[in-house]
Parts: structure tokens; C-alpha cells; sequence
């Protein structure tokens, strides 16, 4: 299952190259004529769009977690062979976003504090909610693993698969995109099999 389903609109451009310099340079190295050069149109054209770069911000890292949160239910709700595959599924899409979002995960970590209370509250919310639908399927299966303990190992696997902003500039970094998509499957599928009996591990 894809995010992507058609062509970028302007808007989305507009986003896309936001949080490609608001990453590389930070939000308040960034002015709205450098945002507007990257997509060919002026920076007062931008307002068309957006009133400003804290509604930039807001949109990309709220809109970034409701599309994680909406795929992974569509993820859970398309599986049908068992948790097993679901979990599958669900690590396949989070690396997908890794990979291909992340400047958003570099604006997360640096930028969040810059949101107004309310979209960081709504992020924290959506988030919570995305890390409940992968504890539900951890647990589905490792039922006999306590619920905080499935909780931390989800959120350590997002540690590990949000690392890619260290990759370097190439997209899959030193190792190629689809090397590094295999190497992290194995890494987050190795993680949860952890949590099985110590037999397993």
C-alpha cells in the first residue's frame, strides 16, 4: 500500500520544499522568498497558499501524523492473514515514510516546541493513537508480554527506523535505498521477535 496516489499539487510543493530547507537550515534560517524560489514562484505568492511559515510547520508535522495514523489503520484494516502480517505491513509503511519524509522526522525532533499549543497537542494525540494501533498488534502477538513492555519496544522500533536523517544526503544512504529498506526490515522485525520467549532470542 502507497501514501503517494497522484501528482503533488502546488501546495503540496510548497510543503515539500519547507521542510527540506526548514530541516537542512532550521525554521528561522528559512525566509518565505527562499521558500517560493524553490518551487518558481515569488515569496508573496506563497500567501496565497499559506498566511505564513508557522502554518507551514503546523501543517507539515500535523499532517504528517494524520497520514501515518489513517495508513496505519488502513494497513490493519487490509491485512487479513493474521497479526503477523499486519505487523509486517505496518513496519513495511513506517519505513516507507523513513525513507522518504525525512526532513519531517529532522522538524519533528527540532521543531515541534515552535507549534502553537494546540496543533503540538494534536500531534501528541495522533501519535498516541498510531502508537496504540502497533502495541494492539504487538500484543496480538505476544500476548503474554505486558502491555508497557510492548509499548516500549514500539516506540524503540520508531527510534530505530527514525534514524534515517544520520543516513546522509543519498536517500537509502551509504547502502542504497533498497538495501537499506531490507536491512531495516530485518532490524525491526528482529526487535519484536525479542519480545518472544527467551528460547527465541
Amino acid at each position: 500500500m502507497s501514501t503517494r496516489t497522484s501528482a503533488p499539487t502546488r501546495r503540496e510543493q510548497i510543503l515539500k520544499e519547507a521542510a527540506r530547507l526548514f530541516a537542512e537550515r532550521g525554521f528561522h534560517g528559512v525566509g518565505v522568498d527562499e521558500i517560493g524560489a524553490a518551487v518558481g514562484i515569488s515569496g508573496p505568492g506563497l500567501y496565497r497558499h499559506f498566511p505564513g511559515k508557522d502554518a507551514m510547520l503546523a501543517e507539515l508535522l500535523v499532517g504528517i501524523s494524520e497520514r501515518l495514523l489513517s495508513g496505519g489503520r488502513l494497513r490493519v484494516e487490509e491485512a487479513s492473514t493474521g497479526p503477523d502480517a499486519v505487523l509486517a505491513s505496518l513496519i513495511d509503511g513506517h519505513i516507507d515514510f523513513a525513507l522518504d519524509d525525512r526532513p519531517l522526522i529532522t522538524l519533528h525532533d527540532r521543531e515541534l516546541d515552535r507549534l502553537r499549543d494546540s496543533d503540538r497537542k494534536l500531534v501528541r494525540q495522533l501519535q498516541r493513537q498510531y502508537v496504540e494501533l502497533w502495541v494492539a498488534v504487538v500484543r496480538e502477538l505476544h500476548p503474554d508480554v505486558a502491555e508497557s513492555e510492548a509499548r516500549t519496544a514500539v516506540h524503540a522500533v520508531f527510534g530505530l527506523l527514525n534514524s534515517t536523517p544520520h543516513l546522509g544526503a543519498n536517500g537509502g544512504g551509504p547502502l542504497g535505498r533498497a538495501a537499506t529498506e531490507s536491512l531495516l526490515r530485518r532490524l525491526a522485525h528482529g526487535a519484536f521477535a525479542a519480545l518472544g520467549p527467551l528460547g527465541a532470542r
